[in-house]
């Protein structure tokens, strides 16, 4: 049993399984980039950012992005490694699978469930944010009942039914995805021009009416654990680390670019770059407009804007830029996520409906009907505080594991071809690896007895399904 658990599966079988599902090929630099500015872009500049400055970081919530942005750094170099040399759909997955073997495969797949599917979820509610103050221009006002979560923080009744619009999105969003990738990238790389360009206008008009005195004290004075000081910034870090994490979905895009070998660290460092830039831009307009502690709404780059009678009109555009952005987070992520399925499928750690390709499109599409209601679900559910801090646990702990994998198959593996190779492997992976934790450890107590629950869980669906029938379990004499 322990050897089965500790098997490790060779990047290169990986690699000729993957081969044999024959996705569409059709990606290039632009669109893997386009996808990661897609998944990027969303949540995190819309909506976390505000409530990271109010309630943790005040105005130093731009040293909490640059903070999350280095931790990043180091783990998408780890990444960008393992992509260029196993070019496979299930991104940290595949990567811990030939290094850390089979128990930690499953338990980091486990976890990016929590950053795909989860992750969704929480921008899709974002998403209800700034559709209703749209629908609020033209005088329309939808039931209270329906356009909240029926449980809060707490997980405690709230008396609402559901999440109507940001089921809705989802759903619609899921249709797309079944299609096919290329109408999908497409989509995604039209949402990621439009929202770009919306985000500049927001920068370049607003900083015209940026009071710096609002940046003093920049770094306010703690009042408790948490609450603003050096651990404020910190904890800040690893809220709006969730705004970070769509790099990796470029990934899982691999077996559908044309060449994974030069586009996949293309993709993965230039999205990153991008939205570092972005992130921090608006994070100091956003700051400067308005009082920090007054930013903890639902869509506070609206609560900022609105604070200046003269940009009145940019409240449209804020409004416009936030659902296409939004959107365009939930649609990478619905292609993400069934592609995970689908290499845990093909590798007898989950049923083999999840490997099911479409004759026609060439998509996982059972995968994506499947994830598609579920993140929908989520969404009509849950509250965003729940989501997003759930989310960003497991995306630490899969980011961690690949910075480990990377370190680890230097010595185990040192003649594998690497197209693409980090300098100073083993400080970058360990620097990975020790911010991934200090993030982790400002996680409250509350998350991390939910991170449990949802860990057991998966060791159970493992030991009841996936340890029997992996692929690279003994044939039984």
């Amino acid at each position: 049993m322990l050897k089965q658990l500790l098997s490790t599966k060779h990047p290169q079988a990986s690699q000729a399984d993957a081969d044999s599902l024959q996705l569409h090929r059709t990606l290039g630099p632009w669109g893997l980039t386009a996808l990661g500015i897609g998944a990027v872009i969303g949540g995190g500049i819309f909506v976390i950012t505000g409530q990271a400055a109010a309630e943790h970081a005040g105005p130093a919530i731009i040293l909490s992005f640059v903070l999350a942005a280095i931790c990043c750094t180091f783990c998408a170099l780890c990444y960008a490694e393992f992509a260029a040399m196993v070019p496979v759909s299930g991104s940290a997955y595949s990567y811990t699978y030939a290094t850390l073997g089979e128990m930690a495969a499953w338990f980091i797949g486990w976890m990016l469930i929590l950053e795909y599917g989860v992750s969704a979820s929480a921008v899709a509610v974002s998403w209800t944010g700034y559709f209703l103050s749209l629908l609020d221009h033209f005088g329309i006002h939808l039931p209270a009942a329906l356009v909240n979560a029926p449980l809060d923080g707490q997980l405690k009744p709230t008396g609402a039914l559901l999440n109507l619009p940001a089921a809705g999105i989802v759903l619609a969003l899921t249709a797309l995805c079944y299609v096919g990738i290329r109408e999908s990238a497409s989509a995604n790389s039209a949402m990621v021009v439009l929202k770009t360009g919306l985000i500049l206008i927001v920068i370049f008009v607003g900083w015209k009416y940026v009071n710096p005195d609002l940046w003093v004290p920049f770094i306010p004075e703690n009042q408790g654990p948490g609450k603003y000081g050096w651990e404020g910034v910190l904890r800040g870090a690893s809220m709006v680390f969730f705004a970070y994490i769509g790099f990796e979905a470029t990934s899982v895009a691999a077996q559908e670019s044309r060449n994974p070998q030069r586009d996949m660290p293309i993709g993965m460092l230039g999205s990153l770059a991008v939205c570092t830039v972005l992130y921090i831009a608006m994070a100091a307009v956003m700051t400067g407009l308005t009082p920090y502690n007054l930013l903890g709404t639902n869509e506070p780059v609206v609560t900022a804007v609105a604070t200046h009678p003269q940009l009145a009109w940019l409240r449209v555009v804020v409004e416009v830029g936030a659902l296409i952005g939004l959107s365009s987070v939930v649609l990478v992520m619905i292609i993400a996520q069934p592609r995970i399925f689908m290499i845990m499928g093909r590798d007898g750690l989950l049923p083999p409906v999840f490997t099911t390709i479409h004759p026609k499109y060439r998509t996982p599409h059972i995968n994506t009907v499947i994830t598609g209601v579920g993140i929908a679900a989520l969404a009509a559910v849950f509250p965003l505080d729940v989501l997003g801090e759930l989310t960003s646990m497991g995306t630490l702990i899969a980011f961690a594991a690949v910075c480990g994998g990377v370190w680890i198959l230097r010595h185990t593996q040192p003649d594998l071809p690497r197209p693409f190779r980090i300098p100073f492997a083993p400080a970058i992976c360990l620097a990975g690896i020790v911010s991934c934790m200090i993030l982790l450890s400002t996680m409250t107590i509350h998350n991390w007895m939910l991170m449990i629950v949802w860990t057991l869980f998966g060791l159970v669906v493992y030991f009841t399904y996936g340890f029997r029938h992996s692929r690279l379990r003994p044939p039984r004499a």
